[in-house]
């Protein structure tokens, strides 16, 4: 099977937007280098909406792209899947989304998609690592990713923490109010306008 990972781009102070779900500055350092992110036979990664590919510093461009050619599938909740209508059936990375949601998919939805819809943390899990194989199973942080960390079914957290306070919002870790121990981290990588960190969750 392969790794689990909690991720999400976050603020120092712990939030991976605010209370409306807008992420403000937090990914500005997707697209302020100059370095494209260009993965399998030499497509652009462009899943913006914005109609310009990603762009990173040339500090962050082989861990990101690296990352992202290594997940399989993305596991996310369902305010994150309606706010972004399932980044339209193609998702930024990996093959395969899982969406733990109560509600199934919308009828009639990108039937093309490989986008499967999971009421319960545990059964999406199961379902993200069939469907990643060896590959990354990525979850997104937030509400669910915080319920899928709390269950014990987090291998490790990933966080690409930029330079701004939000004060308030969504958290990066939820509702969670109860210990959890990671590992010192094990990739400490200093972009522009952003630090990347992973941390192996402490068994």
């Amino acid at each position: 099977m392969g790794t689990v990972i909690l991720q999400s781009v976050v603020s120092v102070d712990g939030f991976i937007a605010d209370e409306k779900g807008d992420v403000g500055p937090l990914h500005e350092w997707y697209f302020s280098g100059d370095v494209p992110i260009v993965v399998g036979e030499g497509d652009e990664f462009d899943h913006s909406g914005s109609g310009s590919p990603f762009k990173v510093s040339r500090a962050s461009a082989d861990y990101v792209r690296s990352t992202w050619e290594s997940i399989g599938t993305i596991v996310m909740g369902r305010n994150l899947f309606d706010q972004v209508n399932g980044w339209e059936g193609r998702p930024p990375a990996g093959d395969h989304v899982v969406v733990v949601s109560h509600r199934p998919k919308p009828e009639g939805w990108h039937p093309e998609a490989s986008y499967h819809f999971v009421d319960d943390v545990t059964a999406a899990i199961e379902k993200a690592q069939e469907l990643a194989g060896d590959r990354i199973v990525a979850v997104n942080a937030g509400d669910a990713g915080a319920q899928i960390f709390a269950a014990g079914l987090v291998d490790e957290v990933a966080m690409d923490v930029v330079p701004v306070v939000f004060g308030s919002g969504r958290r990066f870790f939820g509702a969670i109010s109860e210990e959890h121990l990671l590992e010192d981290p094990h990739l400490v990588i200093q972009g522009e306008r952003v630090l990347h960190l992973r941390f192996k969750v402490r068994r």
